[in-house]
């Protein structure tokens, strides 16, 4: 197969993809008979050709997607009018900590943000897939060490923690969310959510409700057309 025909395929399997591929999976478009480094190669000038248009080639954590650049999504926002799922300022301050600390365990968020962190907290974000369990610190209770994701990663768009925003100059020991932020409300999150009641779990004094959750208790999936640099529509 010459390199033309390979970059159709791969070019082909990328736009049908509803995720990001990586290039393990995408030599298997091959039988495995293209090395590692040629898809890489061709992935590279795939990208080169798509520079200029609305769509963009990108590398993220877990590998490789089409997706609508950063500038196109408010265009793309009037087709699918969707309300994004809100979050309180709660969980934004916790997920930017776990992202900018990490790996941390819930009593370092705690001594960090001045307050108790609702064990609902920890699971919303456990259940959209950002925030994971990476071990145990050696300490009395072996408390668990938390870490983001890939899926975080991908679903602002990035490719590694290094790509974070940078942290606000503001001299305190809670990072500043901020930058984290000019991101979040792309994926269907703001700082304007109502907290709800505290469950009858929530220990006495706590001074933060639980984040708002969806009326079926389940964390809304993020679409591909609300990702910051939306994967393209397969339907």
């Amino acid at each position: 197969m010459n390199t033309h025909e390979a970059k159709r395929v791969l070019e082909t399997a990328l736009i049908c993809a509803s995720q990001a591929l990586s290039v393990a999976e995408l030599r298997r478009l091959f039988d495995d008979t293209i090395a590692a480094d040629t898809v890489r190669a061709l992935l590279d000038e795939l990208r080169t050709d798509w520079q200029g248009r609305g769509v963009e080639l990108a590398q993220l954590a877990q590998g490789w997607r089409f997706q609508s650049r950063a500038e196109m999504q408010p265009f793309l926002d009037r087709l699918y009018p969707e309300k994004p799922q809100k979050y309180s300022r709660a969980v934004l301050e916790t997920l930017a900590i776990i992202a900018y600390r990490q790996p941390v365990t819930r009593g370092d968020i705690e001594e960090i943000r001045g307050v108790v962190v609702n064990t609902q907290i920890i699971r919303q974000l456990e259940d959209r897939g950002w925030v994971e369990v990476i071990g145990h610190r050696e300490a009395p209770g072996r408390p668990a060490l938390l870490a983001t994701t890939q899926q975080f990663l991908d679903d602002l768009g990035l490719k590694a923690l290094d790509m974070l925003p940078p942290l606000g100059e503001r001299g305190e020991t809670l990072p500043s969310f901020d930058g984290l932020q000019q991101r979040l409300p792309e994926l269907g999150m703001t700082d304007d959510a109502q907290d709800i009641a505290p469950s009858q779990a929530y220990a006495p004094g706590d001074s933060e409700a639980a984040p708002g959750v969806p009326d079926n208790g389940q964390p809304s999936p993020i679409s591909h057309r609300s990702v910051p640099s939306g994967a393209l529509p397969t339907d």
